[in-house]
């Protein structure tokens, strides 16, 4: 793989795993409001809190290199106020 195509590869990669993990975040909020039980709420909190600091991570890591959020389509997520 020469070059040009690996930069293919991982910028395909990053465009896709962004709204991965914000979908799945999501699901684990709604999920947690819904538990049928407080085990199951729980659960669903901790994998929210999870996504809740991969996703401020990521942004926070493309930022200091110097790679625009919508390339990771995490543009207009704001952790604290989405994913809590």
């Amino acid at each position: 793989m020469n070059d040009n195509s690996s930069y293919k590869v991982y910028k395909n990669y990053l465009y896709d795993l962004g709204p991965l993990f914000l979908e799945r975040a999501l699901d684990a909020k709604a999920q947690a409001k819904k538990g049928e039980t407080e085990g199951d709420q729980l659960f669903q909190t901790g994998r929210l809190i999870a996504f809740h600091e991969v996703i401020s991570i990521m942004q926070q890591q493309a930022e200091s290199f110097g790679i625009p959020l919508k390339d990771l389509r995490l543009e207009d997520v704001v952790p604290e106020r989405d994913l809590v």
